[in-house]
């Protein structure tokens, strides 16, 4: 352990002066040094350099959903790169693992989704689908189309595109100049859409884009009927509807893709994190078949769009032997059936924990939202999450905190988990609110 213990220092001390962390707050970093340095992962469990293993309860960044240390996905890699890891995709040049990859995601997907855009990652999905709207309608001869609308509280990565569309504030705050044609409205309303489309003019809007379920936003649920609603609203005006499943793709709501739990296909589908689970970086667009057959018909230059690692043949292998993990293992099923585990051990907890609001899940994603009052809902002056999030660590177990509209934990467990493993999680959830509530409440 001495060892390990020096090596953490060293390691604690290059990262303070190195390594600038994504999503962070660089004075803490420097004052505190990495709260974890992980080393080695297990199914939900992560170890640290100095031997602590923990819960992984947010499969990392919502995208580890066959679990940590698989080695098949390893090998998969091995087997890739020793034969060809990476060959450009542009001018019509190709290689298997992305033709099949392709194939295969076009033959899960809702609908008429049927054609795919490779990407390294959810920005760059969401980037890519925002153009390929726009060029779209300069391709039918409407180039005044090309606003896009978006929800408030939604996320939508950090590309400037990306970072332009998310409805959390914040966000774009922290840049002092967005794209333009980015507009934002009410997140849970289907009329405060159609009020935003007729204010603006359904003539100059491109595309409409929605997470199935908000994530970075609190994981929020939409009320029943609002996604048909939607879909209507779009075919009406004649608007694209772009649904952003980088978080819900892949079973994480207990169904492939979110979009399906409301019965609405989408014009094009954005997807990252699940299709590898991480083990790779690669992302994606899928577009209608009757959209893709236009940009064929009317596109008679070159597709001026496309990234270095669009097709990344060994990043496509990992994602066809994780897809088959999915699916050899009804990882999709157990999503279903432990996130209902879940949901109701967060009801459990709430009937016990007096800051305990609103509990919610859909398959292994959900939010708790913590309150000063459960029957008003008043929140604390200063957000109490984060102090959550450091208890639960201690205890083992990997949250994070929302705070940028209500005071929420987020959960997203590996899709591996077992019922054993979610009652642990509801256990070390139980001793961690216990001890909140004596110190804020003695």
């Amino acid at each position: 352990m001495l060892k390990e213990s020096t090596v953490g220092q060293e390691l604690a001390e290059l990262d303070k002066k190195h390594f600038i962390h994504p999503t962070t707050a660089i004075s803490q970093q420097q004052a505190n040094g990495p709260a974890f340095i992980f080393t080695e992962g297990n199914g939900i469990h992560l170890t640290d350099v100095n031997g602590k293993t923990v819960i992984d309860g947010m499969s990392s960044l919502w995208n580890v959903n066959v679990g940590h240390g698989r080695e098949e996905l390893g090998e998969a890699a091995k087997q890739q790169m020793s034969k060809l890891a990476f060959t450009s995709s542009f001018s019509t040049y190709s290689n298997e693992p992305a033709i099949r990859l392709a194939t295969k995601i076009a033959s899960l997907a809702p609908g008429n989704l049927n054609a795919v855009f490779f990407t390294s990652g959810g920005s760059e999905s969401n980037d890519t689908a925002f153009k390929l709207a726009r060029h779209y309608w300069i391709l039918k001869g409407q180039p005044n189309r090309k606003k896009i609308i978006s929800r408030t509280k939604s996320y939508h990565g950090v590309a400037m595109g990306a970072t332009s569309a998310t409805g959390l504030k914040p966000f774009r705050d922290f840049t002092n100049s967005n794209a333009p044609d980015f507009y934002y409205t009410e997140g849970m309303s289907s009329a405060a859409l159609r009020e935003t489309i007729e204010k603006e003019g359904p003539e100059t809007i491109a595309a409409f884009i929605t997470e199935p379920v908000q994530g970075a936003g609190g994981v929020n649920i939409a009320p029943e009927g609002y996604f048909q609603e939607v879909r209507d609203i779009c075919d009406e005006y004649g608007i694209l509807m772009i649904a952003d499943e980088v978080i819900t793709g892949f079973g994480r709501t207990g169904t492939f893709f979110g979009m399906e739990h409301f019965g609405v296909v989408p014009d094009m589908l954005c997807f990252a994190k699940g299709v590898t689970s991480g083990y790779a970086q690669l992302g994606g667009v899928i577009m209608s078949e009757p959209i893709h057959q236009d940009f064929i018909a009317l596109s008679k230059d070159t597709l001026l769009h496309g990234y270095t690692y669009s097709g990344h043949a060994m990043a496509c292998a990992v994602g066809l032997k994780n897809i088959e993990i999915i699916e050899r293992e009804n990882l999709v099923e157990n999503s279903k059936l432990r996130g209902e585990e879940l949901l109701k051990g967060f009801k459990k907890l709430q009937s016990k924990h007096k800051i305990i609001g609103h509990v919610r899940a859909l398959g292994l994603i959900g939010g708790i939202q913590i309150v000063k009052d459960q029957q008003t809902g008043e929140g604390f002056d200063a957000p109490l999450a984060p102090r959550i999030v450091n208890e639960a660590a201690k205890r083992g177990l990997i949250i994070r905190a929302v705070v940028f509209d209500q005071d929420t934990l987020v959960f997203a467990p590996p899709l591996v988990i077992t019922k054993q493993e979610i009652e642990k999680m509801i256990d070390i959830l139980d001793e961690t609110f216990q001890a909140i509530e004596e110190e804020v409440f003695q």
